[in-house]
């Protein structure tokens, strides 16, 4: 239980860093925002993310991944649509480049609560 909520947090963490980053064209307006982004994009990731995944894995394998970057845009994408508050300035560029944002943010901040002993 303790671990999904410490997800929760530094996934809506990693959210709203990622969009004060401008450059990228996330735009989240407030943190609140990001609590409810980070749940819907688990949710979506968990579930229509598997599917999508386990259904296109000849095609991810086939292109060393790249199918995989596409499937992480559209559930960035379809978060910020179910999401007000939650905007992509650039479209489909946005959800791309934000969705990798959020891995490198996400990864760093899990890697360094593990250094700390949190996780």
């Amino acid at each position: 239980m303790w671990g999904l909520l410490i997800t929760w947090i530094v996934t809506s963490i990693s959210l709203f860093i990622v969009s004060r980053l401008s450059f990228l064209g996330v735009e989240i307006d407030k943190f609140s925002t990001a609590l409810w982004s980070a749940i819907v994009f688990g949710l979506l990731n968990a579930t229509l993310g598997a599917v999508l995944k386990f259904v296109t894995f000849p095609f991810i394998f086939l292109t060393f991944g790249l199918v995989a970057l596409m499937i992480n845009a559209a559930i960035f994408a379809l978060a910020a649509a179910f999401v007000d508050g939650f905007t992509l300035r650039n479209g489909f560029w946005s959800a791309f480049f934000g969705s990798i944002a959020l891995s490198i943010v996400n990864w760093a901040c899990f890697n360094f609560l593990g250094q700390v002993g949190l996780l």
